[in-house]
């Protein structure tokens, strides 16, 4: 997974950048066709905000928090990307049951 960290008024270091992307492996766990990340990591006054749009096979999720710390900022983002990739990994697969399989009989 190829992630792109940008910053708007704050100055991306590397150790920020290394706690994004070991953050976003975590969305790995659960869903292997993550393809692409971009994050962009903002800081107004005293408000810290970390915003992503992730590119899935088939979907484009989008999800933004706001803390006072950018680290709490960019949890609090993995936590609500976690939700959204799990859901769209359960709209994917097949909740039919198998094929052929017969139901209960009606004789008695």
């Amino acid at each position: 997974m190829k992630v792109d960290v940008t910053g708007h008024h704050v100055e991306i270091t590397d150790a920020l950048r290394d706690y994004v992307e070991e953050k976003f492996q975590r969305l790995t766990r659960h869903f292997d066709n993550v393809v692409d990340a971009h994050v962009i990591l903002t800081v107004e006054k005293k408000t810290h905000r970390a915003e992503a749009t992730l590119a899935v096979s088939g979907a484009r999720l989008f999800a933004e928090a706001s803390e006072e710390a950018m680290y709490a900022a960019i949890d609090r983002l993995i936590d609500k990307l976690d939700r959204q990739v799990i859901k769209h990994k359960e709209k994917r697969s097949d909740h039919h049951q198998a094929e052929g399989r017969v139901g209960p009989s009606l004789e008695s």
